[in-house]
């Protein structure tokens, strides 16, 4: 590749000594003393020649400039590149992280990183995934800042895990964030360091955005978390309270303020419906035996067929608020016999891949660090104990990795970092949907205006900005563009 652009600069040479020629003696000798090209021609041959080498080398040189910066770059390796609209270049490669950045000599494993590149001195919004990477794609942040985009898969998720597989101790969002600093120090250097750089991620990539930011904060000039709930417990009581609050709101001045506008009775038809399924489960079992011997799905993790189906049903108002199904479309008492329609409609909103043994398998390293750092919601038994052997609330213990001794939940982390958003965070912009359930343990900003907080009252776990209203909107990017002006 370094041949063009000796060749390139080389005939550029020839162009001016051309030049030259012609300003001492009129004309060009071309092929002998003898031959003689008139200066026109000359001119006309070797301008269209000088123009489409420089066409030429400048396409050759922009992605040589891109690759070439990243194979300098030591940690990575693999590189491949994509055709990824609408940006110019585009690849995925392997960067390679210590397992204990307190110890980098501990051992190492390989983490997938994509780049998407637009032009050298635009932003660049790194995209902090909270578990593997999904849809490769622009993202929302990308398209309105016309950026670059750096997405950086978590840490033991996917194909970023150690070859010997997960050590469990090392995943913590301490570790994540160094993860994260390296990746974006690295090209930062390499690539864009006069550029502005965004963070930002969806759900536990929002989380994972919040807690990178507490532990670098000057890694990034903005960050724009999505939908990240901040748990300061195991089970912070917040949620079952949200949720039961969900539903029961009368359309009004209600949904201006973090709940959505619901037909008043939806609460009352979610549980009316979770107690038809539990009193007909011997009728909803052959479904679900019928799915599971279809796509290969095994309940041994749960503690069987007939559990995960009972945690299926537990599961439906959780999920049936964080996707924001519609209220209207609830089966009532004239379904009941037709079992199949039921469970049908039950799984279409709770899906039985949820508990099933590979998904939270692949899921664990989530599980995980919802047991230990970020938290988790459980499931309240009293409204059906009567069809249900447990006597407390059913909480997510069974997804804990076999072997692995339980570690306490470490809440002082989660404390310190609400410490910190509520005083010293600042330039982070939350985007939230006030009917997600998650919205109940929201970031609370306090009397910190160095931050700002955007809510949709009616929307779920899906709101981005393109759904705030129109004023929120146009303040939230304003107030984007404007933080990415101020020089650190």
């Amino acid at each position: 590749m370094q041949r063009y652009k000796i060749e390139t600069v080389s005939s550029r040479f020839t162009f001016f000594s051309y030049l030259a020629d012609v300003n001492r003696g009129g004309e060009r000798r071309a092929g002998s003393d003898k031959e003689l090209i008139p200066d026109c021609e000359v001119m006309k041959k070797i301008v269209c020649t000088w123009f489409v080498l420089v066409i030429c080398s400048a396409v050759l040189f922009a992605e040589n400039g891109i690759l070439e910066r990243l194979q300098q770059i030591p940690q990575v390796s693999d590189i491949k590149k994509w055709e990824v609209s609408p940006f110019l270049e585009y690849y995925e490669f392997r960067f390679e992280q210590p397992v204990d950045h307190t110890r980098p000599e501990s051992g190492s494993f390989k983490q997938k990183v994509l780049l998407g590149h637009r032009a050298a001195e635009a932003p660049v919004i790194a995209e902090l995934e909270g578990y593997a990477i999904g849809a490769v794609r622009e993202n929302e942040l990308a398209g309105l800042l016309k950026g670059n985009q750096l997405t950086i898969e978590h840490r033991f998720f996917d194909s970023s895990v150690p070859e010997d597989g997960i050590p469990w101790e090392y995943l913590t969002i301490k570790q994540a964030a160094a993860d994260h600093h390296a990746v974006i120090q690295a090209i930062k250097q390499h690539l864009y360091p006069s550029s502005k750089w965004v963070s930002t991620g969806i759900s536990k990539g929002g989380q994972t955005t919040v807690f990178h930011r507490y532990f670098y904060p000057d890694d990034v000039d903005v960050s724009v978390p999505y939908v990240a709930p901040l748990n300061l417990e195991y089970v912070d009581p917040r949620l079952d309270k949200f949720l039961n609050k969900l539903g029961v709101v009368k359309e009004g001045v209600g949904m201006f303020f973090g709940v959505g506008s619901v037909p008043e009775d939806c609460r009352y038809n979610i549980r009316d419906f979770q107690l038809l399924c539990f009193k007909h489960l011997d009728d909803l079992l052959p479904c679900l035996e019928k799915v599971a011997a279809e796509r290969g799905y095994t309940y041994e993790k749960v503690g069987g067929m007939r559990r995960a189906l009972e945690l299926i049903i537990l599961e439906y108002p959780f999920a049936f608020w964080q996707w924001g199904n519609s209220c209207e479309e609830i089966p009532d008492t004239e379904d009941a016999g037709d079992w199949q329609k039921v469970f049908d409609y039950l799984v279409k909103i709770s899906s039985p891949d949820f508990f099933e043994d590979e998904y939270i398998k692949r899921m664990q390293p989530f599980f995980y660090a919802a047991l230990t750092e970020t938290g988790m919601y459980d499931y309240n038994v009293k409204p059906f104990r009567k069809f249900l052997k447990d006597k407390g609330n059913i909480d997510f213990s069974f997804t804990w990795p076999e072997g692995i001794v339980r570690k306490p939940f470490n809440t002082r982390q989660m404390e310190e970092i609400n410490t910190w958003l509520q005083t010293k965070a600042e330039r982070i912009l939350f985007v939230y949907g006030g009917s997600d359930p998650w919205y109940a343990t929201a970031v609370d900003l306090k009397k910190n205006d160095k931050c700002r907080k955007y809510v949709r009252g009616d929307m779920s776990h899906i709101c981005r900005i393109k759904d705030i209203d129109p004023v929120s909107r146009e303040d939230l990017i304003e107030t984007l563009k404007e933080w990415l002006a101020v020089k650190p």
